[in-house]
């Protein structure tokens, strides 16, 4: 398996590992995003079998041991599997999560002591601003949150708009329909009565590019209204579940 490196923002790279399924299947991609600023900072560390090739791909980007923030959206394998692999490769880099994320999980896993970090708390990484949002259970689990980078409007949403097989690291294209049917294949993100807002609020920052953990990231015009049409597909699945 190879990770491929495309930059999808400025200096905001995707690092992208098609990992093949059953015979004849179009394989799932994991993705990880690599903010590269004055200290730079990864999304997703990807699951301890693709360390080696996912820490190569990111020292084609830079030495790895400037890497200075490592964060995720809640605990799962290809979230923060390899977390300790980075930590051990950067020795200055600090783990980040929210607090419940931190005293649920991170205070006891991680190599080092982790930030634990509020709701809507930035970090200002030298040419780059990353908020830090907590979602819990969207996409899922109670610890869940995501981030957006402001200086490039930037949305990392983890596993919302999860498209199967192999993809382009960059469309203006539909997702809405991929993801979907990944959402119908697989049923993984919680459905609450908070999924909806919180996707509202989302698109409320008005990114510009939004960051896909698995499938193509994509940017564009139609980025606000896609997470609002993702939104409101949510509601209207609640809606029906609650009918019965």
């Amino acid at each position: 398996m190879e990770t491929r490196v495309d930059e999808i923002a400025d200096r905001i790279y995707r690092l992208c590992t098609l990992v093949p399924g059953a015979p004849g299947s179009a394989g799932f991609t994991f993705n990880q995003f690599l903010i590269d600023a004055e200290e730079p900072l990864l999304f997703h560390t990807g699951m301890r079998s693709l360390f080696a090739s996912v820490s190569a791909a990111a020292g084609r980007i830079m030495p790895l041991h400037r890497l200075r923030w490592i964060t995720y959206s809640h605990a799962e394998a290809d979230e923060c599997g390899s977390l300790n692999d980075w930590l051990a490769a950067a020795p200055q880099a600090t783990a980040a999560q929210g607090r419940f994320g931190c005293a649920i999980w991170l205070n006891d896993q991680a190599l080092r002591p982790p930030r634990a970090l509020a709701d809507n708390e930035v970090i200002d990484l030298g040419g780059k601003r990353v908020r830090y949002l907590s979602t819990a259970h969207v996409p899922h689990a109670v610890d869940a949150s995501l981030i957006y980078e402001e200086t490039t409007g930037t949305l990392f949403c983890s596993d919302l708009f999860t498209q199967l097989g192999d993809s382009p690291a960059l469309t203006d294209g539909d997702v809405m329909g991929p993801a979907i049917a990944a959402e119908k294949a697989y049923a993984f993100t919680s459905l609450t009565p908070r999924t909806a807002p919180t996707i509202r609020r989302l698109a409320s920052l008005s990114p510009r590019t939004v960051a896909v953990m698995h499938g193509a990231s994509f940017a564009g015009a139609a980025t606000v209204s896609t997470l609002e049409a993702l939104a409101s597909y949510y509601e209207d699945q609640l809606r029906q579940a609650m009918a019965g």
